[in-house]
């Protein structure tokens, strides 16, 4: 497959040729929707914690005797019946990540990309250098790219000007090729992927 490259003015700088294989077919559907669950699941902190009987302040003094009173018998202040009591079965910390194999995960980005370059989401520029950190100097090469809703650039480095120009403007996630994951690719309306990009991301799927 071969894509129409841009420079930062919106200029067409002629096509060059997609290398690793792109996906036609149904496949890898299943290993994109392992690998987005697995994302997601990293990304909780898994603090959220309660207190047993064993773990909840108290004496365990019987609260009152067992017969002559009227009342139920009880035999702790720290009952889960009772208010400030222990929880039951209540969650503990943990750690929600999954393993995902490196083939699995290859393969979703590979489809991933696949799915976006044939519905016409992906545009490729020569480079994406920016002369001073000015968020107004960004915003003129979206503008000029044509790009409206969410965008994702992929760049093969994230250098200073660039780093700074972008990261008030929220509806933008900048990354690196290196750094590229399944879950950003299908996230952003528009990916932007300078040819350095291309190649990192190229290295990666031929390991």
């Amino acid at each position: 497959m071969k894509l129409t490259v841009k420079d930062i003015k919106g200029t067409d700088q002629g096509e060059f040729e997609i290398k690793f294989p792109l996906i036609e077919n149904g496949k890898g559907t299943q290993a994109v929707h392992d690998v987005v669950v697995a994302y997601n699941a990293a990304q909780r902190r898994g603090t959220a914690c309660t207190k047993t009987v064993g773990e909840v302040a108290g004496t365990n003094k019987k609260p009152w005797r067992q017969k002559g009173t009227g009342r139920a018998r009880a035999g702790s202040f720290r009952s889960p019946l009772w208010r400030g009591g222990g929880v039951v079965f209540g969650p503990k910390p943990r750690d929600f990540t999954k393993k995902v194999s490196k083939k699995t995960r290859q393969l979703a980005l590979r489809k991933a990309l696949s799915e976006r370059m044939h519905a016409g989401d992906v545009i490729a520029v020569d480079d994406l250098k920016l002369a001073a950190p000015k968020t107004k100097e960004f915003l003129g090469v979206l503008s000029a790219l044509q790009l409206t809703g969410t965008t994702l650039v992929v760049v093969a480095s994230l250098d200073q000007n660039l780093k700074l120009a972008s990261r008030n403007v929220n509806y933008v996630d900048v990354t690196t090729g290196d750094d590229l994951n399944t879950y950003q690719v299908l996230r952003s309306d528009k990916l932007v992927i300078t040819r350095g990009a291309f190649d990192q991301i190229e290295q990666r799927l031929a390991k």
